[in-house]
C-alpha cells in the first residue's frame, strides 16, 4: 500500500485529522509505503479501537 496524503481528498480536513497516518506518521513528508503485513497489523489495531482508522479516499474516487 502506498499512501500519499497529498493525493487523498480527505486531506486537510477532519477526516485528515482523525487519520492513522496524521497520529503515526505526523512528522514524515511525502509518501509512505506501508506492506501488506503492515497494513493488516494496523487494520487489526483499529479494530480494537487503539489507533483511527485510515482515511484515505485518493482524489480519483471523490470526483
Amino acid at each position: 500500500m502506498l499512501i500519499d496524503c497529498n493525493q487523498c481528498a480527505a486531506q486537510h480536513t477532519s477526516a485528515c485529522r482523525d487519520c492513522v497516518v496524521t497520529h503515526l506518521l505526523a512528522d514524515l513528508a511525502g509518501l509512505v509505503e506501508i506492506d501488506p503485513e503492515q497494513a493488516r497489523a494496523l487494520e487489526a489495531l483499529a479494530d480494537c479501537g487503539l489507533v483511527p482508522q485510515l482515511r484515505l479516499v485518493p482524489r480519483a474516487a471523490a470526483g
